[in-house]
């Protein structure tokens, strides 16, 4: 019972430290990556479609992003999906091929993502948090119900922070590194 409560928590922290790493991919660095546009989807005839699913992405230099669209069709939708996302990006469209320059980014761009990423990092962190606040919970009420002792509930909670910890520290490595990526001049 409690080790099921332990790889619960460790399943859900997993969860959150996951898609931390999803939102970090997604937060421009001034590097190419075609993980800036794994958000988006486009209006294609009626149905939000990811750009993965119509295009090719490719990055062919580290300042420039490259979309061959498979519908020549869905080229305009593909343009008109990335000048309203919040990427900052203007596309520039030759036939069924579009690229993606991207700027250099100044200072004062750089410390806002980089403020950005720690909110992330925060809010992750307090998923983690209520997770463990969760199975402490779900430990108090068992103990209350007689089904554990007060030393297995003692020693589960013990568990508990240690995986807290484990995860917390694993948030904060990502951070740091994302940190680095943006500073990187």
């Amino acid at each position: 019972m409690i080790d099921e409560l332990l790889s619960d928590g460790k399943r859900r922290m997993e969860g959150a430290l996951e898609a931390l790493r999803t939102d970090f991919n997604s937060v421009r660095t001034g590097r190419a990556s075609t993980s800036l546009l794994d958000r988006l989807h486009v209006d294609y005839y009626g149905v939000k479609t990811p750009l993965k699913q119509l295009a090719n992405l490719a990055t062919p230099d580290p300042r420039l992003i490259s979309i061959t669209v498979y519908d020549k069709a869905a080229v305009n939708p593909v343009v008109r999906a990335i000048q309203e996302s919040d990427l900052g990006l203007t596309p520039n469209t030759e036939g069924s091929v579009i690229r993606l320059n991207i700027p250099a980014l100044t200072e004062e761009r750089r410390r806002d993502l980089v403020k950005m990423v720690k909110n992330m990092a925060e809010d992750s962190r307090i998923a983690i948090r209520n997770v463990r606040r969760d199975i402490i919970q779900d430990l108090k009420d068992l103990k209350k119900e007689g089904k554990i002792s007060e030393d297995d509930e003692h020693r589960a909670e013990e568990g508990v922070q240690k995986l807290t910890d484990t995860y917390v520290e694993k948030v904060s490595g990502l951070l740091h590194h994302k940190e680095e990526e943006i500073l990187e001049v």
